[in-house]
C-alpha cells in the first residue's frame, strides 16, 4: 500500500513523522515539510497505535536533502536498504538540525526542560566535513553471505547483499582490509567478520599514503571470524593524547590495551575528544580543587576516562612533570593523584583496565578498579559495606561522579546511588539522548540541575549522537 503524505517532524531512530488516518506514520527516509509518497509497511493492523514505511518518491524535497552518496544505505525504492546509514539523505548541515531537534525534543518530553533546538550546540568531529560523513568507524563488522562473500544485511528480509568497500570504515581499515584481499577472500557461510584498526595518532600524517598508513599500523589491528583471531593482534593497543589544563600545545599521551574483541568509542576521533571535554568538565565542576578529591567513574570500560582522572592533580603541573606523568618511568611527580573508584560490568574490560591502570604507576590507594553489575556493585561494597573497608573509607564520597552507561542508559536505581554518595556534580557521557533525557529527569528529582549539555557527531550519516551534560546540586 502507497499513500501520500506531508512529513511533519523529526522523530528518533532517523524517522521522522507523518499522519494518516488521524494515526502517526515513522517514516524512513524522510524529512520534514516534504510531501511524499510512502510505502507502507506491512501487516497494518487495524488496531495499532502507530504505523511505519518509507519513502519511494519525494514530491516536494526539503532543502536538507541529498542524493544519497552511498546508494546501498539509500531507501529500498533506489536500490539501497542495507543498514548503518540512516540519514544517509540528509546534508551534513542537515543531519547537525536533525540531531539538535531529537535531544530538544527528548529533554523537553522526558527531563521537563524548557530546551529549544538552538540551545543545542552538536559538534562535528575534525575531518568529518572533508570525508564528506564517511571514514569515521575504526571497528567493520560484517556478515558472509551464502556464497561466502562479505555483505551486509539487507532491511526488512533476510537477503544480505554483497559488498565491496564500507564507506563509513576508516581510511585505516579500509587499508588493512584491502593488505589482507578481504574483499575477494571467500568465508563459510553466514559467518560473522570484525575487522578493527585503531586510528594512528601521528602529527601531519598522510592517511592517503597507504604503505606510510599500513606501516604506521604494522600489527595493532585485529581480523577476528566467528570470535577466532585471524591476523593481527588480540590486544590492540589505542592511544590517547589530552590537553594538559585544557592547553592544546602541551599535550599528554595515554596508551590504553583493548580486547579487540570489545567495546571502544567508535569514531576515529572520539576517544580523545570526549575525554578532553569531560576533563574540563571535572575541573570546572571542582573548581581547581584537585587535592584530595575522589571522583567515581561509572560503567568505565577499560578506562578511557579513569586514568585521565586520576591524573587531574598533575594537570595544573609545570609542563615537564604533565608529559613525565605517564612517561617511560611510569610514575608521578610530587602532586597527589585524585583518587578514582572505577566500576565495569564486563571481566575482560576490568582486566585490561587493570593492565592499564598498573602501566600508568597507579597504585590500588589511587584508582580502584571493580568488576561487576555497577548497581549492584555500589550497594554492596560501597552502602551497604562496613566502615572500615578500605573502598568505603576512600572511595564513598565522590566529589564528582563521571558515568558513561550503555544505550538503555543507568536507570533510576543508579541515579538514586550517585544522589545518595552526596556528589555535588555529575558528568553524564550518553550515545542515546532519550535514555539521558529520562535519567536526567531523575537527578533533577533529586536535586541536580542542569549546567551545561553538549552534543558531539560521532556518528555521521546515521541518527546516532553522543550528549555530554553537566549536572550540579547546591
Amino acid at each position: 500500500m502507497q499513500v501520500t503524505m506531508r512529513i511533519e517532524r523529526y522523530a528518533d531512530q532517523g524517522r521522522c513523522v507523518g499522519h494518516l488516518d488521524g494515526r502517526v506514520v515513522f517514516v524512513r527516509f524522510a524529512l520534514p515539510g516534504e510531501l511524499v509518497v510512502v510505502r507502507m509497511d506491512e501487516p497494518m493492523r487495524a488496531k495499532a497505535h502507530f504505523f511505519t514505511g518509507e519513502v519511494v518518491e519525494v514530491l516536494e524535497p526539503s532543502a536538507d536533502r541529498v542524493e544519497p552518496q552511498w546508494k546501498l544505505a539509500g531507501p529500498l525504492a533506489q536500490g539501497g536498504g542495507v543498514g548503518g546509514a540512516d540519514l544517509i539523505h540528509v546534508s551534513l548541515p542537515g543531519q547537525i538540525r536533525w540531531k539538535a531537534s531529537v535531544i530538544a525534543n527528548q529533554f523537553q518530553r522526558l527531563a521537563h526542560m524548557d530546551i529549544a533546538d538552538s540551545d543545542i550546540t552538536v559538534e562535528r568531529m575534525p575531518g568529518d566535513e572533508e570525508l564528506n560523513g564517511f571514514n569515521w568507524r575504526t571497528r567493520m563488522e560484517l556478515v558472509a553471505d551464502d556464497e561466502g562473500r562479505l555483505s551486509m544485511r539487507k532491511r526488512e528480509s533476510h537477503d544480505r547483499i554483497a559488498i565491496d568497500t564500507m564507506p563509513l570504515a576508516s581510511r585505516a581499515v579500509l587499508a588493512v582490509a584491502d593488505s589482507l584481499d578481504l574483499w575477494n577472500r571467500s568465508f563459510s557461510p553466514n559467518a560473522q567478520i570484525r575487522l578493527a584498526v585503531p586510528e594512528p595518532r601521528v602529527d601531519g600524517f598522510d592517511f592517503n599514503d597507504k604503505a606510510a598508513l599500513l606501516s604506521a599500523i604494522g600489527e595493532n589491528y585485529a581480523l577476528i571470524v566467528n570470535d577466532e583471531l585471524v591476523a593481527g593482534s588480540a590486544l590492540l593497543c589505542e592511544r590517547v593524547r589530552v590537553a594538559v589544563d585544557g592547553d592544546s600545545s602541551r599535550m599528554r599521551t595515554f596508551d590504553y590495551d583493548v580486547d579487540a574483541r570489545g567495546f571502544w568509542q567508535i569514531h576515529r576521533a572520539a576517544p580523545e575528544h570526549l575525554v578532553n571535554y569531560v576533563l574540563g568538565l571535572v575541573r570546572s565542576a571542582l573548581g581547581g580543587r584537585t587535592k584530595n578529591t575522589v571522583l567515581w567513574d561509572l560503567y568505565s570500560g577499560s578506562g578511557l576516562f579513569t586514568i585521565p582522572l586520576a591524573t587531574l592533580a598533575n594537570v595544573g603541573g609545570d609542563s615537564s612533570s604533565a608529559v613525565g606523568a605517564l612517561g617511560t618511568t611510569g610514575t608521578f611527580g610530587s602532586a597527589e593523584p585524585a583518587r578514582v573508584l572505577s566500576i565495569e560490568g564486563a571481566p575482560i574490560a576490568v582486566k585490561n583496565a587493570r593492565r592499564n591502570i598498573g602501566r600508568a604507576g597507579l597504585s590500588r590507594d589511587v584508582v580502584e578498579a571493580l568488576q561487576g553489575d555497577v548497581a549492584q556493585t555500589l550497594e554492596s561494597q560501597v552502602f551497604k559495606a562496613s566502615k572500615s573497608s578500605k573502598i568505603v573509607r576512600r572511595f564513598a564520597h565522590p566529589d564528582v561522579v563521571v558515568l558513561d552507561p550503555p544505550r538503555a542508559g543507568a536507570k533510576a536505581q543508579v541515579c538514586k546511588q550517585i544522589a545518595k554518595s552526596g556528589a555535588r556534580a555529575v558528568v553524564y557521557v550518553a550515545c542515546d539522548p532519550t535514555s539521558l533525557a529520562r535519567d536526567v529527569g531523575t537527578f533533577r528529582e533529586f536535586g541536580y540541575s542542569v549546567q551545561s549539555l553538549r552534543a558531539f557527531d560521532l556518528y555521521p550519516e546515521t541518527h546516532h549522537v553522543e550528549s555530554v551534560v553537566l549536572m550540579s546540586r547546591a
